[in-house]
Parts: structure tokens; sequence; C-alpha cells
């Protein structure tokens, strides 16, 4: 049996990708004509040894790299600005031409892997994970389920396009939505109402288009399903996503978890919000403001601003980590301010050749914007961490491991938030925000998910049913003491915000798990700051070679969300709530 051997973490510094050993240095994609003779090679070469088959395997991912690379690109230039046509048709040539000619080849490949002869010879420690992942993706392919999976990659495109149009004017001033939102931290109450109103009335104008949308994915995706021997598509994405740690069920009792533990402690704070505000009832646009009555918390001014403090705050925790986000400057690898015509939300997408990711998102100089920059950036180190594994699969892990990275990072990075809040008092109240934002966390992942089993169980469900069932879940985990009176008429599009929804399906449970993770994470941090970095950085740097318990393990944690877990950790951030 060939040997392992541990990799070693990866320079910060280096921007150079590293060398090809088996596609040509200047290749670049271009069309599938000049990609196939590399899939042809790969299926057709003559293996006779384990090194020949693990040379093979390298080569392969080598290629693989090369492709996630260039997809990655153009959807990170398209969402950069999705009025440009020619960027979102670049992206689109990638889904329509490129990967319905690599998908079959895909399966060839992995069946060629899974029936040599010398499979035996490969490390069963080293690729013991990787190879289960192939076995899973060997069960579920199906050929026609490839035009399925373009066609609804090209309707996905659409909910981009249609939320990144999405504009408001306020005081004379056109915005975008998240800007607007920041509004509804502002003391004055008419100015948030305005704000909320606003938002909401121009969510609603689209909501047709959406939930049209929304339907003709759900209804794509019941029929990949059903093709590939799924009674739904839930039980679908349960395999594809890999989920060997835990089941359907798990989630159910996740849900309830949630509901007995953490609901009643936002209950609390509402009502302690309402008492402190002095309002006769809470309206969803009290919920975002500071009850101290004071102007929102601007922690910066600029984009560049933004980057060059949480470089510092990465500094003050660790070198490494600093060194991350100064390579991806350099390398001018971030877009961080909001503007018209960019794609909502944010993330950081891995590139995994390069091995220096690229981090996209909105600011408009919130608390928020710091969280998610603090979020992303632990994504970017995950990135680093494992820039230096020799699979490209092994450097994507599950998403209850890849968000333990960010979540994780929000809270050890508490302590060096004086960085963006010199004043004492805002210091303590951004703490207190987020710490709130953490436990408000976990009622939304459970509504998200909970009403997604729900869409996925009943697929032909009419619009008036998804609306129903919408409300009567937002309502048994959200906002239970806030009035709706005359705003009815929104409540039932708010889960259209929520781009998962529509892009990533079945991606938001994983949330919730790792937030969890992160609460645990941050309380060994508190009670030892060098051993608990040190853990998490151990941990990351295994990408996914290992199951998520055993990452888990090696960060110092359980992955477990029992009620009696739950409780334990969401009674830890009340304590430390109450210490602010």
């Amino acid at each position: 049996m060939m040997n392992s051997t541990e990799p070693q973490v990866a320079s910060a510094t280096d921007t150079q990708r590293p060398p090809r050993q088996y596609l040509p240095e200047d290749f670049h994609v271009t069309d599938w004509a000049s990609l196939e003779p590399f899939f042809g090679e790969l299926r057709g070469r003559n293996i006779t040894s384990g090194e020949e088959l693990e040379r093979w395997l390298l080569d392969r991912s080598e290629l693989e790299a090369a492709l996630s690379e260039d997809l990655a690109w153009r959807y990170i230039r398209m969402t950069c600005d999705t009025q440009d046509e020619q960027r979102a048709a670049n992206f689109q040539f990638f889904v329509s031409e490129i990967e319905p000619n690599v998908a079959p080849y895909d399966h060839a490949l992995n069946e060629k892997m899974m029936g040599s002869d010398f499979l035996p010879e490969l490390d069963s420690q080293k690729y013991r994970v990787f190879l289960r992942s192939v076995r899973q993706a060997l069960e579920i392919y199906r050929v026609e389920n490839i035009p399925l999976k373009t066609e609804i990659s090209t309707k996905q495109q659409q909910y981009a396009a249609i939320a990144g149009a999405m504009t408001v004017t306020l005081d004379g001033e056109e915005m975008t939505l998240p800007r607007a939102a920041d509004r509804l931290k502002s003391p004055d109450r008419t100015i948030r109402e305005e704000a909320y109103r606003l938002i909401q009335a121009r969510r609603l104008r689209d909501s047709e288009a959406l939930d049209k949308l929304f339907t003709e994915l759900v209804t794509l995706r019941h029929s990949m399903a059903l093709n590939a021997g799924f009674a739904n598509f839930r039980d679908y994405m349960f395999a594809a996503l890999g989920r060997f740690d835990y089941t359907p069920q798990d989630c159910f009792d996740f849900h309830k978890a949630i509901r007995e533990t953490v609901v009643p402690l936002i209950d609390d704070l509402d009502l302690e919000r309402r008492q402190d505000l002095a309002l006769a009832e809470l309206r969803p646009w009290d919920l975002d403001v500071d009850v101290s009555g004071k102007a929102p918390l601007r922690p910066f001014e600029t984009g560049e601003e933004l980057l060059e403090k949480t470089i510092t705050v990465f500094q003050n925790l660790d070198s490494y980590l600093g060194d991350c986000l100064r390579t991806m400057r350099q390398m001018g690898q971030l877009d961080l301010e909001s503007r018209k015509g960019k794609a909502p939300g944010g993330y950081n997408y891995p590139l995994d050749e390069t091995g220096v990711p690229f981090i996209f998102m909105n600011a408009t100089s919130s608390l928020r914007d710091v969280v998610t920059m603090l979020h992303e950036g632990g994504h970017a180190v995950h990135s680093f961490l494992t820039r230096n594994l020799p699979l490209g699969a092994d450097k994507h892990p599950p998403s209850e491991v890849a968000e333990l990275a960010s979540m994780s990072m929000e809270l050890m990075s508490m302590d060096h938030w004086d960085v963006f809040f010199t004043n004492p008092d805002d210091l303590r109240r951004a703490k207190k925000t987020h710490l709130e934002s953490v436990l408000e966390t976990f009622p939304w992942v459970a509504t998200i998910d909970k009403f997604q089993h729900w869409v996925y169980e009943n697929p032909q469900h009419t619009e008036a049913e998804r609306h129903q069932r919408w409300t009567a879940i937002f309502d048994e985990f959200n906002q239970r003491t806030v009035s709706w009176k005359g705003l009815e008429g929104f409540k039932p599009y708010l889960w259209q915000k929520q781009l998962h929804l529509y892009e990533v399906p079945f991606y938001y449970i994983e949330y919730a798990m790792a937030q969890l993770g992160a609460i645990a994470v941050w309380r060994n941090y508190r009670q030892n700051p060098q051993e608990g970095l040190a853990a998490y950085k151990r941990a990351l740097a295994l990408g996914y070679t290992a199951p998520i318990g055993e990452i888990y393990a090696a960060a110092g944690i359980r992955f477990d969300f029992s009620t009696d877990y739950l409780r334990t950790l969401a009674d830890f951030v009340r304590e430390e709530m109450a210490k602010l």
C-alpha cells in the first residue's frame, strides 16, 4: 500500500500559480474542441500500477482545477456587473457548451478509477473521503439529467439579474436595497418605516416573476430527482451534497431543538427591545435599530478602509491570517463596495489552481458589512490553508466545515474589534448586536430549511399553498412578538430574498450547524486563545481529507446539534452578552 504524507500548509504570501504537470502552461479554456483531447487521453490511458493510477488521478485533478478556475472567473465577472451582457454570455457559454460535454467524461473517468485493478493500492486512509464521494456520484449520475442541469443553471442566473436590478429612491437618491437597508438602523422611526416599506414594495413588484421562476426550478429539480431514482429532490440533494453524516430526520430534530431553546431567547430579546425603545408594539422596522437611540455604527467609510482594518484585525489574531488578506489585496482579488448592477450578497470564491480566492460583497459602511468581511475572510483563510492539498476535491469540504471556518472567525476576531470601534461604548454595542445576530441565525436557518423540505416533498404545490406554508413556518420561528398589522401582503414573499433557495438549494441548514460549532470554537478560544486558534487552523488545514466529525474533533469541538448541546452553547452566548 502506498504511504500518505502530511501536506504542508502553504505560504500565505505566494502569488504564483503552482507549475502544471499535465496541462500546457499556456493552456486556456476557449471551447470544447480544445478541452476534449485531455479528457480523451485520461479516459484512454493505460494504467499498469498503483503509482500510475495516482499520477492519473493527479492529472485529472489538475484538469478539473483549471476548468473550475475558468468557471469561477466567469461567474465572478458576471456578478460584479450583472448588466454586462458579454459577461453573462461568457458564463452562459461555459454552462451550456462546456459543462454538458464534461459530464459524460466525468462519469466515465469515475467508472475507470473505481474499476481499476490497482485501486486497492491507493492509500485507503488518504483517499477514503474522496473515494466515498466518487461512489456516491456514480450512483446518482444519469445522462438524461445533463440537459436539465444546464437548463437549471441558466434559470438560476435570472435570479441574480432580477435581484441585482432592484433599487429604491430615498431623498432623491437611487440606491441598492442593501444600501437602503442601512436606514433600518436609523434612530428616527419614521425614516426606518419609510425605508422598510419602500424595500418591501420594491421586492413585491418582482414577486410574481420570482414566484414563476421558482416554480420552474422546483419542477426541473423534481424531474432530475425522479430520473436518478429518488422520491423527491430533497433526497437527491442529500446524496448529491454528500450528506453522509446526518439525515433529514436529524434536520427536523434540529428545527425542534431550535424552536425549544433559541426561539424563546429571541422572544425575550425582542421584549427587552420593545421596552428599551419605549414602544407600545414592536414593528418589523424596529428590529435593527440600536436601542440606545444613538446613530448607526459606521465602522468604515470606504471599501479600502474596510479591507485595511480587517487586515489589521487578522494580523492581531495571527500573522498568517493577515498575510492571506494582504496577498489577496496585492492580486486584486476583492470587490467590496455596493453599487448598482452588482449581484446581491457576498461570497468567497475559491480558485483551485491559483489557491488565492476572490471575495465579493456589497459593503455600505455598516456593522453587518464588517461581519460579512470577517466571515468571507474566514473562508479565504480556509482556501489558503488547503491550497497545497494534492486533489482539488480535498480543497472543498462540505458546508458544515466551510461555514465553521467563517463563523468562527467572526467570533474569535471580536477581541480585536477596537480597530473598527475605538469608542468603548461603540465596541460594546457592536459586540452585543453581533451576538444577538448569532442567536438569530438559528431561527432563520430553521425557517428556510423547513420550508425547503416542504417545497420539495410537495413539488406539485400551488403558489398560494407555498405562500401559506411559508407564512406558517415563518410565524413558528420568527418575530413572535412583532406586529405585522397592515403589512400582511409582504410576509408571504419574504423567502424570495434568500438567494440560496434559487441558486444553491438545500445549502442552508449547514449555517446553523456551523454556527453551533463556531460558538464552541469561540468558547475554546476564550479559555485558551493560543490553543483555540491553533486547533481551528489545524482543523481547516485538513480540507476534506477526513469526515466532518473528525474535522470538528480536530478543532476541539463536537459535531452535535442535540437539544442539550444547543442549549449549553446558547446559554454561553447569553452569558457573554450579559458581560457587555
